[in-house]
């Protein structure tokens, strides 16, 4: 019976194709991370830097019990976000008055974890800067990047990543010797999935071979190449690679470099495109962090019908990539393509359009946004947003920087901040508020009041009140000078915000009063729900239990009857709190308990850490169980890089439980149900909160893993010895269809090889470990 195990934790995309060779590459870098905690993988674009990099951290995963990170760097153009965004792809919230580098060191000073920092070489200074800052405090942490160049930081180990390997120009190989060549291999598999049933065959091994040569094993080249197949002949594909190498080469005894074959294939491939696919190819190439149907429309000009008929065909010729990502497809370019379809759009002159364009759709999707964040809808935005962050990144950028209307970057900075305050990401928002402000001296005075309050409220998160005192001050002395009830009253609630934060309950109360009937009216419901639960804070911190219990109450009221989740669950668990502290246990343990729900659906863990310590002083009658609670709250706070949860020093009722709940069932019994719901992990917690049980056991690999009924049918045949091809043949589906069947099934089981789900089906656990599909 294998050791009881947390979930595994990480971010890994799943692969979309399969992975071909690169043996030695991979020995090789588990070698060199062995040896050095820096690791750096370099080579050209196109050369398959990025997937042996996922390959290894992924063979990686059980070396790493605190994770492995990977952080896309490609599309981020703003250095002082590096740590930010580090930050944020490992999940942390931001709760201090510092820089996310701090905080990062201090979530990964005693921690065993591998981060992978992907397309480096437009940071590299930042980026040898912050791995010597991170990896000089944090001893159990390695990273791997991938860089065009070497980052020359400290203990740096370098490995420079080859071309597939491919047979040579005299090389006479037989079908079967083919095999042993990647570059082959993989124009194969590609093939494959462009055109389904292709082979290798004996009168086509030697062109395909010949292909591989000419494109010098370049990954990237093969894929666009083998892409070609739907149209084109594996000869007339040769045919035209070779007449452009031959163009390369006139007058020039020396052979092209594989960057210039690297050029060549994507001139190429470009030049086979339709006129409006190569349009739609370079427009597209304006979004920074990937695209989908709506934004791809609105931004290139495209109509519906043409433009989805324009999108296949680039996905069937492998310039886009799509992904499913739950109900919605979405586009994206590989870094090298983009960067091609961005020098062809200046080419064209229609840079300047295209990022314009780029930015009114970026201010329509936020104030859309804003305008039914307290709805039904905001679970959908706060998605959206965290899918289009680098989108919304580049937007402000240009906004700040290079768009005519300064106003845009006032309007997407207020209409984004209810969403940087649900991922805790304040820092960038301070960022961004910032900079807008900095180039709006003209813009309205309702604007620039708004965003000096928001980024007054992010300041007082982060407990910097200095900076918020500056900012709501400036707020109120503008407002005073502007004849409208609702920035006024709203410069106030900001006010009230300062003074809730400095310890001025009865001065916050009384701003807070003062500004919500305006709010009422005239401010939206974002405004008046903030206001409500600012007056319902500084009435429960100030001993007003029944004006901090209507207010509640009113919030809950308003946030469910537009369906909204986020501000419903923080009103839920301080109303449990206030009910449970006047002596209803039954319906404070419902209310904490529907807000647990909803602070899972938010992906909010401080309110998930914050709603499980509630919930062991709930339990104090439960020692044990009080425990346990208190371990998995301590564990979820501590994985958001928060290790401090506000509630749990605020009201004094955390050493007493501690002390009742130890005098109970003793030191080491409390101690040995505190380890266990510290072992318990995230979505284990949650159960163990809503099904009220009364012995905790952390989720365990094999045994108790379940997979449907085609899964388990796809782990027997990979057990008899199948390829992915057989496997497909035999179920009649598709092979690209049967790869990812065998992934999910990978994943499911926590293994890297196909040898394992072997042994694992030989082994009979599987047995009884099947659902219904």
């Amino acid at each position: 019976m294998p050791s009881a195990t947390r979930e595994r934790v990480g971010n890994l995309p799943h692969e979309l194709t399969n992975f071909i060779g690169r043996r030695r590459e991979l020995g090789e870098v588990r070698r060199l991370l062995s040896e050095s905690r820096l690791v750096t993988l370099i080579g050209m674009g196109g050369v398959g830097k990025t997937r042996i990099a996922l390959r290894a951290a992924a063979n990686l995963q059980q070396e790493f019990e605190d994770g492995v990170w990977l952080v896309e760097l490609g599309a981020l153009s703003e250095p002082d976000l590096l740590a930010d965004t580090v930050a944020a792809a490992l999940g942390l919230r931001e709760r201090v008055a510092r820089s996310p580098l701090p905080l990062l060191i201090d979530f990964l000073a005693g921690r065993r974890a591998l981060i992978v920092l992907d397309n480096c070489e437009h940071l590299v200074a930042e980026v040898a800067e912050f791995t010597t800052a991170v990896l000089s405090a944090c001893p159990q942490v390695r990273i791997l990047a991938t860089s065009r160049e070497a980052l020359s930081a400290g203990g740096e180990a370098v490995l420079r990543v080859p071309p597939l390997t491919v047979p040579g120009p005299d090389t006479t190989a037989s079908l079967r010797g083919l095999g042993r060549y990647e570059g082959v291999t993989m124009f194969e598999a590609r093939a494959r999935a462009a055109v389904p049933g292709f082979s290798l065959t004996e009168d086509n091994q030697v062109t395909v071979a010949e292909i591989c040569q000419r494109l010098e094993g370049l990954p990237l080249a093969i894929e666009l190449a083998a892409a070609r197949l739907r149209a084109l002949s594996p000869k007339q594909i040769l045919q035209r690679l070779t007449n452009r190498y031959r163009l390369l080469t006139t007058g020039n005894r020396v052979a092209p470099s594989r960057q210039q074959t690297l050029q060549l294939c994507i001139d190429w491939s470009h030049d086979l495109l339709s006129e409006r696919e190569r349009t739609l190819w370079r427009r597209l190439a304006v979004f920074a962090g990937g695209f989908e149907l709506d934004a791809a429309g609105e931004v290139s000009g495209f109509a519906e019908g043409e433009l989805i008929d324009v999108l296949a065909s680039l996905v069937d010729k492998s310039i886009l990539i799509g992904e499913e990502t739950g109900a919605v497809v979405r586009y994206r370019m590989l870094e090298t393509i983009r960067e091609y379809g961005l020098e062809k759009l200046t080419e064209a002159g229609e840079s300047a359009l295209l990022r314009q364009r780029h930015q009114d759709w970026c201010v329509r999707l936020t104030l859309q946004a804003e305008a039914e964040w307290i709805g039904k809808r905001q679970l959908e935005w706060i998605a959206r947003f965290d899918r289009t962050r680098a989108d919304l990144r580049g937007a402000l950028e240009f906004s700040v920087t290079a768009a005519a209307d300064p106003d845009a970057a006032l309007h997407m900075v207020a209409a984004i901040y209810p969403y940087w305050v649900s991922r805790g990401l304040y820092s960038e928002g301070r960022y961004w508020i910032e900079r807008a402000l900095a180039r709006a001296d003209g813009s309205p005075t309702a604007m620039r009041v708004s965003a000096l309050c928001l980024g007054s409220m992010l300041a007082l998160m982060q407990g910097d009140v200095e900076a918020a005192r500056v900012w709501t001050d400036t707020a109120r002395t503008l407002a005073q000078s502007e004849d409208d009830p609702a920035v006024s009253a709203f410069a106030v609630s900001a006010s009230g915000y300062l003074a809730t934060f400095t310890g001025d309950f009865a001065g916050a109360t009384e701003c807070f009063e003062a500004s919500l009937p305006t709010l009422r009216t005239e401010g939206g419901l974002l405004a008046r729900v903030g206001t409500l639960v600012g007056l319902a804070m500084a009435c429960g911190l100030a001993g007003d239990s029944s004006r901090a219990i209507a207010c509640h109450e009113e919030v809950i009221a308003l946030t469910e009857s537009h369906g909204e989740s986020m501000y419903r669950s923080y009103s839920l668990s301080m109303l449990g709190l206030a009910v449970w502290e006047r002596g209803d246990t039954k319906r404070a343990a419902h209310l904490i308990e529907e807000a647990i729900r909803l602070t899972r659906l938010v992906d909010d863990p401080l309110g998930l850490a914050m709603c499980l310590e509630i919930l062991s002083w709930l339990a104090v009658d439960r020692p044990e169980r009080a425990a346990v609670l208190m371990g998995a709250s301590a564990w979820v706070g501590e994985a958001a890089g928060s290790p401090t949860i506000v509630v749990r020093d605020l009201f004094g009722h955390h050493d007493r439980v501690v002390r009742e709940s130890t005098d109970a069932i003793g030191q080491k019994s409390f101690e040995a149900a505190f380890a266990r719901g510290r072992d318990l992990g995230g979505d284990a917690a949650i159960a163990y909160a809503l099904r009220d049980q009364t012995s905790a056991e952390p989720r365990a690999s094999g045994p108790t893993v379940r997979l449907t009924r085609r899964q388990r049918e796809i782990a027997e045949l990979v057990a008899q010895g199948l390829t992915n091809k057989a496997i497909a043949e035999q179920l009649v589906i598709s092979q690209r269809t049967a790869e990812g069947h065998v992934e999910n099934v990978l994943t499911k089981l926590g293994f890297t090889t196909r040898a394992q789900i072997a042994a694992w089906v030989v082994a009979g656990v599987g047995q009884a470990a099947t659902t219904a599909s």
